[in-house]
Order: structure tokens, then sequence, then C-alpha cells
């Protein structure tokens, strides 16, 4: 049997205005020949499509996609790479909900208490009309656009309701004798429709700003890559080309300072390479002849040549980015009940006001017809979900804002739904457990002032990472460096220099071999203790003995112990992940308690750990703070970044410690859970509201009692459900 030919492409759907409509492009693409599966995201408007090549293709998609009247951005085809900019729509929705509100106020005021002042309908509806046909009008046109090809949403519910509450309140205005005739007041209902765009846009608003910045991760890993390269001619001669024009095989030039452009192999030249990007780990990586390097990495001084051997989507950094981008368009199990719920709740909804209008005319005698009416206009503002699309946004901002009082950034549900169900933690070590900056730890030198100084002049000059910790330790003590003469990088074990006619060197410990000096025993101890506490140990000595020991560590941070004793209290599973030797790893996992770790892992071996644990049934929370660990925060069902980290370990995590202390966490999930208990509190009450409110406003108890709601009181009470949602989210406020 042949394999099935597929291609997985990601691009923008345009024309989505709820999670209704993501629901009705998913299953549309699903239906067409030659799709393989199809999921559509509503938070970042992107689908992600696997289809056979040989049975369709992008534009047949798209043209599927415009036939029900949304739209399939496929002008960047060359690239795996589409972003969803949203910063123009939450622009324009910032602006419409300001206008709203200005409007709706004394429409509301008017409407509420002041009904019997002259000309009171004339002046809400010269406030309603602007209203809803400027700012509201997207409502509308949503609607009928997807009214064309059969399709409902969210737009289809709000646009029913309020346009015909204002077409009815328009109609009594100007032709009441109509509804007096037949004994009947002839109400206007202005305020329900101009309270129902007003909420409704700013339940959008809070919406769109809790999606936003979704790409900005993307973008900056992009931004890793530089567009131009240094190409090594045959002749010697260097030129700048563009790096779409790099194949495999090519020899290029990299300068101190630079971006390497490509992953590939070092054939020339020597130098220190920041590649934390990729490991993690804040020492530079010394690069000679044969060493392997990466794109995006950082070349720190110096410069080299090496030979181009992944090029475009093949680099490691390519393949970080494709990652990144299908775990942040993936949905959560949550979201997709939620999708289904909207699908099928406005034609419920529109179902039943229909209902209700033709069994009032059936069954309501003489005033069948105005009865009917007025309850169906009653049950589309009664059931428009103001209370229910502001149920989630408005606990998720109390939240965030609750928990950036505390240092804790919360991008969005996703996190607060799952936070609190976390049973298993991935930590990096780096930067995450520990400081991430090497610091001098232990400092033994023999006749000090003098030695200091002697160290200090050759650790000056030199581009070690490891001699910036010592020049910064000697620096705070105001030693002032010696005359040094002869000065020498020895590469990849230290330098030299002499003071008064005699050799002074510093470096690992590969120097007491190259001058053949031998450690008395007090040395030798704490030599064998410092490298048991997994401590980078340096040398200071002359060609006839050792005049000190330095060791040099990222240190632990202070809050590390507590919050992993607090994680592990709370029946957390916490795991370490590094890049860093196991020697290091024993170490710190010792320290502060952690029972399972692994040394020396890579970015893909971290999400490969994280897919393990996952699909073990637990809940994963990753942890960490640099370019290597965006793989597995974007994998992970709960990622962290340290505030102090990479940009992008901060965009593609969901939450951020601000202070980078790791005693945040327990906070973080406890914050979690009382933003998930606030937001069912809010889902039930809207949708009991729904429950109770919609057979009322279809006038079930008139043939008991003969109460039927009026669409006054059903606007009144859409508007105190809003009211009750928002209220009950400010609980949030009091979490300590």
């Amino acid at each position: 049997m042949s394999k099935e030919k597929n291609n997985i492409s990601t691009y923008n759907v345009l024309g989505m205005s709820c999670a209704a409509c993501a629901l009705n492009v998913e299953s549309h693409l699903k239906s067409q020949q030659g799709v393989i599966e199809a999921s559509v995201n509503y938070v970042n408007h992107n689908a992600q499509i696997n289809f056979n090549p040989d049975i369709t293709d992008v534009q047949q998609l798209k043209i599927a996609v415009q036939n029900i009247g949304y739209d399939l951005d496929i002008s960047n085809l060359e690239t795996s790479v589409n972003i969803y900019d949203n910063e123009k729509s939450l622009k324009e929705l910032k602006k419409n909900v300001i206008g709203a509100g200005i409007l709706a106020f004394p429409v509301f005021i008017i409407g509420m208490f002041f009904m019997d002042m002259p000309y009171a309908n004339y002046y809400m509806l010269a406030f309603t009309t602007p209203l809803l046909f400027l700012f509201g009008r997207k409502f509308y046109i949503s609607a009928f656009k997807h009214a064309r090809y059969g399709q409902m949403n969210m737009d289809t519910l709000v646009a029913l309701s309020t346009g015909i509450a204002f077409i009815f309140s328009v109609f009594n205005t100007f032709f009441p004798e109509f509804w007096h005739e037949r004994g009947i007041h002839a109400h206007v209902y202005y305020e329900a429709a101009s309270v129902i765009i007003a909420f409704i846009l700013l339940g959008k608003y809070l919406e769109e700003k809790a999606k936003s910045n979704t790409s900005s991760a993307i973008q900056k890993l992009i931004g890793l890559q530089p567009n131009k390269v240094m190409l090594i001619n045959k002749d010697g001669s260097v030129v700048e080309v563009e790096i779409d024009k790099v194949v495999k095989g090519m020899p290029l030039l990299v300068r101190s300072g630079e971006k390497i452009p490509v992953d590939g192999t070092l054939y020339e030249g020597s130098s220190y390479v920041d590649e934390s990007m990729l490991t993690g780990e804040p020492i530079p990586a010394l690069k000679t002849e044969n060493s392997k390097v990466f794109a995006g990495t950082i070349n720190q001084n110096g410069s080299f040549k090496f030979i181009a051997e992944k090029v475009g989507k093949e680099t490691l950094l390519a393949k970080i980015i494709k990652v990144v981008q299908e775990a942040q368009g993936s949905k959560a199990p949550a979201q997709k009940l939620v999708d289904k719920i909207a699908s099928i709740f406005v034609p419920i909804v529109i179902s039943i006001s229909i209902l209700t209008f033709l069994v009032w005319i059936i069954f309501g005698g003489e005033n069948g017809f105005s009865h009917g009416l007025l309850t169906m206009i009653t049950v589309l503002i009664i059931a428009c979900p103001c209370a229910l699309g502001l149920a989630t946004p408005t606990a998720i901002m109390v939240g965030i804002g609750k928990g950036a009082s505390n240092g804790i950034l919360i991008k969005d549900a996703e996190a607060l739904e799952l936070g609190h169900k976390v049973n298993a933690i991935v930590v990096d070590k780096t930067g995450t457990i520990t400081i991430g900056k090497p610091q001098v730890t232990d400092f033994f030198i023999q006749e000090s002032r003098l030695n200091k100084e002697i160290l200090l002049a050759l650790e000056l000059p030199s581009e070690h990472p490891l001699g910036a910790a010592v020049k910064d330790y000697l620096i705070t003590e105001e030693i002032t460096p010696a005359q040094i003469k002869g000065f020498t990088n020895i590469i990849g074990r230290g330098v030299k220099g002499y003071y008064n006619e005699i050799e002074y060197w510093v470096g690992s410990p590969k120097l007491l071999d190259a001058y053949n000096i031998p450690l008395d025993s007090e040395q030798q101890k704490q030599f064998n203790r410092l490298n048991e506490e997994a401590k980078t140990v340096i040398f200071l000595g002359n060609t006839t003995s050792v005049l000190g020991i330095i060791a040099i560590a990222d240190q632990i941070k202070d809050g590390s112990k507590k919050a992993i004793k607090e994680l592990l209290d709370d029946g957390i599973e916490v795991h370490m992940l590094t890049g860093d030797n196991k020697y290091t790893a024993k170490a710190v996992a010792d320290f502060t308690g952690i029972k399972s770790y692994i040394a020396d892992v890579s970015p893909g071996e971290k999400g490969d750990f994280i897919k393990k644990l996952q699909k073990e049934g637990k809940v994963v929370a990753m942890i960490g703070d640099g370019i290597n660990d965006s793989e597995a925060l974007a994998l992970a069902d709960v990622s962290i970044a340290m505030g102090k980290g990479s940009d992008i370990a901060i965009d593609v995590a969901k939450i951020t410690l601000v202070s980078s202390d790791l005693r945040n966490v327990p906070k973080a999930f406890r914050l979690s859970d009382q933003t998930v208990k606030i937001i069912k509190q809010n889902l039930f009450w809207a949708f009991i509201y729904n429950i109770i409110g919609i057979p009322l406003a279809a006038g079930v108890l008139y043939p008991f009692n003969g109460f039927l709601l009026n669409p006054m009181i059903a606007g009144a009470a859409m508007a105190l459900s809003s009211v009750s949602v928002v209220t009950n989210s400010l609980r949030l406020k009091y979490f300590k």
C-alpha cells in the first residue's frame, strides 16, 4: 500500500468574528476532497491544513473558503510562517467601544428614567441610529454576508435582536396609534439595542486584547536570522549576498559580533560563539576547525569561515520556528467544546424566537400577532450572548491584573484554564533555577594583594567569559591591575604574561600538565571538593608553583529550593532538564531536592520529554528562560518564562514571572485555580440566565398568570446579567 501524499501548511483565515466562524471554516475544509485534516484557530486566525497535493491545491481551498463567506490568505506561499496581526482590529474596536459607550449612556438614562419627557423617543432615535449603524455596523455586515451563504454566527444573533428591536422602535416612534388602537402601549426599545451593541463591542475588545501579541514570538525568531551573508568567492574575495541565495556547500565568512546565518561546519579560524539560544548555557562555546555552528547563534569575537550545510527550512532555527508556530496554532480541548456550544447556540435561539412567534399567532387569539412579535423580540434580546461573551474575558482581565500586581504576567485563558491542573513540571536549570551568569564562588590566592593585581591584569584583556566573572569579582575589591608584558592567549586553556620578568599564567587544569606543576595536598583537597560541587576551577600560577585556585559557578537563586519544595509538597512532579553536564546537573538537583533530572539535553529532546509526559496523561508545565526552551515552552500545556530571560521565551510562554523568582510558580497556580472558579461561576450564571430567561421571554407563564416579559425588562435583565458577571469577576482583586 502506497504512502498517502500530504502537505501541511498554515494560512490566515480572513473574515472570522467568533468561535462559531472558526468551526464553520474548519468543518467546510474537512469536507473538501483531498483534505486529510484541518484545524482552524480563532485566537490567531490560523488554519492548519493537511492535504494531498495530487487531489487538491491551495487555490481550490481558497475558493472553497470564499464560498462560505470567508477568505484564505495564500499570499505567503514561499514560507511556512503566516502571522495574524490584530493591532489594526484592536484600534478600531477601541474606537467603536468608546463611541458606542458615549452614545449608549444617554439612551439608557432616557429609556430607563425619563421616558415621559417630551420628544424622548426622537432623542433616543438620534443617538441610537449612529451607534448601531456606525459603531456597530460590522455586526450587520457580517450577519448579512454569512446569511448569503446559509451561515450563522454570534453576529447573526446580535444583528437580529438589535435590528428587530430598532425597526420595531422606529415604527412605534412614528406610528404609535397602531398599538394604541389595539389597547397596547407603544413601547420603544432603543436602550436595549444600544446597550446590547455597547456591551458586545466591549466583550469583543476584551477578547481581542487577550489575543494580541500571539505572533510576536515567531517574528522575533525570524529576526534571529540575518538577511545578508558574506559569501567567499573562489578567488578568496568576499561579497555580501541575500540569505535566500545561499545553498548547501557554499563557503561563508562570519565576522566578530555577527549572527551566524545558516547551519554548517567551521573550516578556518576560531572564536567563542554565544549558543545560549540553543543550549541555554551562559558560557559561549569555543569553535575551532570542524566545529558545528548554527543559524541565529552569535559570534562573539574573531572571525571564521564555514561551509553551509543546512539552509532555509532545514536549519535548526527554522525547525524551532515551525514547532512554535504549530504549537501556538493548536487548540486546547476545552476550546473545542466552546466552539461546539457556540455553533449550536445561535441557530437554537433563532429557532426558539421563530417558534415563539408562530405559537403566539396560532394560539394567541386576537392579540396573537402583536404578542408574538413582542415575545420574538424579547427572546432575541434576552438571549443575546452578552453575559456569555463577557464571562471569560472579564475574569481573565481581572486575573491578569491581579497576577501582574504580584509579578506574574498571564497571557490568556488557556494558561488560566490549565494552570491549576498541572501535575508535572519540566524546569530548565540555567537562568531558571540558577542565576544564569557565571560568578566567582571560591577564591584562594597566596600573597593575596600582588597576586590579585597580576590576576586582574591577566584577565583584563582576556576574551573568555570566565575571565569576566573574575574581573567582576576583583573590581569589587578595588584591585588595580599590575603592569603585565607579553600577554598571550592560550586558546582553549587560558592566558599568560610577564611581571618583573617572571612568567605568570591563569587558566584551566590543563595548564598544570603543560607546566608540569603538581598540586600540594591542601590544593588537591580544595580542587577535589570544588569538582564534586560541579564548579569550574581555574588556576593562577607561575612556572614553578600554583599561586591560587578560583572556582566559578552559576549560583542557585535564593527562592528556587523553597519553590521546588512547595511544588513537590503539592504533589507535582518536578523534572529538571539541562544542556549542562551531568555533574553540574546532579549538584543543582541534590541541593534543590529534585529527584528526576537529565543532563546534556538538546532543545528537541526537551520537547520529546514533554510529549512523553503528555502521553502518560500528565498536564505538563514547562519553565524556562532561553531561546533554547522556546520549542518545549510551545509544546507544554502551560508554559512559564523567566522575566529576565530571552524575549522569545517570554513571547512563547503563556505565563511570565517578572522577577524570575520560582516562588511565584505555586502562586500562579493558585491564581489559576481562583480564576477558573470565577469563569465557571460566570458561565454557569450566564447559561442559567438564558435557560430561565428564554422561556419567560417566550411567554411560558402567560397561560397560567398572564405574565408577559416586557422587552424593556428583558433589555434591563440582559444588562444586569452582564453587570453581575463583571462584578463577580472583580472578586478576583481580593485574591491573596
